[in-house]
């Protein structure tokens, strides 16, 4: 079973709690997909049982369409934010890591087409792997992180958190405007350019702001 888990393994102290996603907050991932830049935030949120850890493989639904990665820096809550003010957010991020928003690229298209919400392409069982989690001040600045996703040694998506349309700040005080955000509560921030299909038995690399590297497999 999922939990929060430091840099070394150790269990955090935070209920697993939801995952309170944003879509289209780099301009160069809505332009690949030929989606409309959002005047606001697009949120959409992932329940605990997305959650799953790296040290098991990725399991990914059968017979659903193609299965796209999305990888995103995630912010760890420790502290209850509801209808907060940008200026005071910054200490309610207690762990940063990187996750997968994974997503089933064919089935959200239906959806989509139909006007209908994302939730069965968005929000399945494992359909957020996320790593551990670094403490904030040992990674510097938040909002000029680079990171990266690897697949089978070659370099997918690489981004940098300057490039958000919205701050950490700005998102979190958004958010806490319409889902309160409670202790052990996860944010994704947004993905780059360079989402594309996971095969079974590809294998993952993902490094956070040069400093560290995270390993994943997806089952065969």
């Amino acid at each position: 079973m999922y939990q929060h888990l430091d840099l070394q393994g150790q269990p955090l102290p935070y209920a697993v709690g939801k995952v309170v996603c944003v879509g289209r907050s780099y301009q160069d991932h809505a332009a690949e997909l030929n989606n409309p830049i959002p005047s606001q935030p697009l949120l959409f949120i992932k329940p605990a049982s997305s959650l799953a850890g790296l040290d098991e493989p990725l399991l990914l639904p059968q017979g659903l369409g193609s299965i796209h990665h999305e990888v995103e820096v995630a912010l760890l809550i420790g502290r209850r934010l509801c209808h907060a003010e940008p200026g005071h957010t910054q200490d309610a991020i207690v762990g940063v890591g990187l996750a997968l928003d994974l997503t089933l690229r064919d089935l959200q298209n239906e959806l989509k087409a139909k006007g209908h919400p994302w939730e069965r392409a968005k929000a399945f069982d494992g359909s957020c792997p996320i790593s551990p989690f670094a403490v904030p001040d040992m990674l510097g600045d938040l909002q000029k992180l680079d990171f990266s996703l690897q697949v089978n040694g070659m370099t997918r998506q690489s981004g940098n958190t300057a490039d958000m349309m919205w701050s950490f700040a700005q998102l979190l005080a958004e958010m806490s405007r319409s889902f309160t955000l409670n202790p052990g509560d996860i944010v994704l921030t947004g993905t780059p350019k360079g989402v594309a299909e996971l095969k079974p038995q590809d294998t993952l690399d993902m490094q956070l702001n040069g400093q560290y590297r995270f390993s994943a497999q997806v089952a065969g």
